[in-house]
């Protein structure tokens, strides 16, 4: 999988994945839960399976 969020995205996701996860504690809601593990694998990977779908890449080139 090659990555395909940059580093503004993966710091929202990780946010996201934050309030998902206290969310998730507060209302012992499983399913929360599960999106709050998604949303920090696809911050921690750099990639989201959403955007591999749709063709979209928001990682910067590499450097030359």
């Amino acid at each position: 999988m090659k990555p395909n969020i940059g580093t503004p995205d993966r710091l929202l996701r990780l946010a996201i994945g934050i309030f998902l996860l206290v969310y998730a504690y507060w209302q012992t809601s499983w399913l929360a839960f599960g999106f709050a593990i998604f949303t920090f694998y696809e911050s921690y990977a750099s990639w989201c399976a959403f955007y591999h779908l749709i063709g979209r890449n928001h990682c910067p080139l590499p450097k030359k």
